[in-house]
């Protein structure tokens, strides 16, 4: 029968073993289940051309294909809108998915939250259909068949553009000199060349050059069209020896282009620019198709939208922003990257997931160790306590101890009682540990469950994207900590029963 001494020593080794398992457990089932999520919207290999856009992209991702492990190379991209919600708006990250490619979809799927909401669904079409993450149906309180209204954020950079140079005096106050200069040039070096005209080599050089730098400057659209036209129209000049020779039209449309600059009003201009805004500020409404739970410890896109609907979005026409390949095993892609760069060459950029990753999963693998460093002590401090009990059962063995010294009992003899309850309490608490350790977590939806109902829930679905606490067993870890309890739990006994050899058997057997 274990002494009630004995009964406290083990608990404390039993319960230091049980958190360390469950915490352990749950640690590296939220692990797993980010990387988890992470890969079914995450590209396991990007590919990216030097410039920003990749506008002849099927043919890379047809050589892609060809290489070994690939699954599917399909479109990538990522970019940001402004997200308007009855008067609401904030700033989103969406992600294009390829919705001809069935692997994608299914991933999605996968993601659809129908626990609170059962008409989920990952069917995009091509345009118009949006899946909208559940921090985003919280946050503006949409769902399954609301319509959302999506502002492109290049619009915003057009508008002011627009706007600045609406500032602006126009071209001929702006540019006085160089215009005035150039205008001059050309009306007063028109000479008649039976039905058409010429202008002098270097009053038709100095002229274009002057006009083209305003051309190119920050101006008003419509005065850039004027000045377009007329730069056209000189370029239809034919070259002769000693002079550019036009036709009459094109004379007469220079004459105009510059009539149009001197003479026009500056608020028709303004009024002109905002009005060819119209077009480009009018937001997008898309109709919410899906709701997928989102984690707060994974960064996951605001909305996946078709293809040619991000393409429209980011402003890119048919061109896309990289190419994403997909393995059959994920964690192949570190081995892949090289081959696949050699395929490709030096001037195209690959990312594996785990690159796009590295500082979240650093920072993972940071708490982790953390984490093993502080409730080891847990262990230790479950170790302390058996030596403080040993160092009692040895004070209330005082006579027993001496009773053995008396009739010839080695030091020896007597450290390994004391070392062998030692290793008793410490293999017990142990075991119990981990079994009650892989109970807990094995019932741990029911214990969520009991938690939530008395309104303490830590682990809510809003933080680890599941309604169940994500936990996994790792047989060899909780090994090591049954190992570990067991050895400190000796080292703890090894101290009092070294005393204990040491004590004075007369001493002892008079209980002194």
């Amino acid at each position: 029968m274990l002494s009630s001494f004995s009964l406290i020593s083990l608990i404390g080794v039993m319960l230091g073993v049980l958190v360390l398992v469950v915490v352990m457990a749950v640690y590296a089932g939220l692990e797993r289940s980010v990387k988890d999520r992470l890969l079914r919207f995450t590209p396991h290999v990007l590919l990216s051309s030097p410039g920003l856009q990749m506008t002849d992209w099927s043919d890379a991702a047809a050589t892609a294909k060809k290489l070994p492990y690939v699954e599917s190379a399909t479109a990538y991209i990522e970019d940001n809108v402004i997200l308007d919600v009855e008067s609401l708006q904030r700033g989103v990250i969406f992600r294009a998915i390829d919705t001809s490619d069935p692997v994608q979809v299914q991933d999605i799927t996968k993601l659809l939250d129908l626990e609170n909401h059962p008409d989920s669904t990952a069917d995009l079409g091509i345009d118009d259909r949006v899946v909208i993450s559940s921090v985003i149906a919280y946050q503006f309180g949409v769902g399954v068949g609301s319509k959302l209204r999506l502002l492109s954020t290049r619009n915003i950079e057009e508008v002011m553009r627009v706007y600045k140079t609406t500032e602006n005096p126009p071209v001929r106050e702006a540019h006085a000199e160089g215009w005035n200069k150039a205008t001059a040039t050309i009306n007063s070096g028109w000479k008649a060349a039976g039905d058409k005209f010429d202008l002098s080599l270097t009053a038709y050089r100095e002229s274009y050059a002057a006009i083209e730098a305003i051309y190119n400057d920050d101006i008003r659209e419509q005065e850039q069209e004027f000045l377009g036209d007329l730069l056209r129209a000189m370029d239809t000049a034919e070259l002769t020896d000693t002079a550019f020779r036009f036709e009459p039209a094109a004379k007469a449309e220079i004459e105009t282009a510059i009539a149009g600059i001197n003479t026009s009003d500056v608020e028709k201009l303004d009024n002109h620019a905002f009005k060819g805004l119209k077009k480009a500020i009018l937001p997008k409404e898309v109709l919410v198709v899906g709701v997928y739970q989102a984690s707060q410890m994974v960064v996951s896109p605001d909305l996946f939208v078709p293809l040619p609907l991000a393409q429209n979005l980011a402003g890119l026409d048919q061109a896309v922003q990289g190419i994403a390949l997909r393995l059959d095993d994920a964690y192949r892609a570190e081995s892949f990257a090289p081959e696949a760069q050699q395929a490709f060459g030096p001037d195209w950029k690959l990312e594996t997931w785990g690159d796009r990753a590295k500082p979240f999963f650093t920072l993972i693998e940071q708490q982790r160790a953390m984490m093993y460093f502080m409730l080891s002590f847990i262990i230790l401090i479950s170790a302390f306590s058996m030596m403080a009990v040993m160092f009692t059962i040895t004070i209330q063995k005082r006579r027993e101890i001496g009773v053995m010294k008396a009739l010839g009992a080695a030091p020896g003899q007597i450290v390994r009682v004391f070392l062998y309850q030692g290793m008793i309490l410490g293999t017990l608490g142990a075991i119990l540990g981990v079994i009650l350790g892989r109970v807990v977590i094995h019932f741990r939806g029911e214990i969520q469950v009991l938690l939530r109902g008395v309104g303490f829930d830590p682990f809510t679905s809003t933080l680890t994207g599941s309604s169940i606490l994500p936990a996994h067993n790792n047989p060899g870890e909780q090994a090591l900590f049954a190992l570990m309890a067991f050895v400190l739990c000796s080292l703890a006994a090894l101290v009092p029963a070294f005393f204990a050899a040491r004590s004075d058997a007369a001493k002892s057997l008079r209980n002194l």
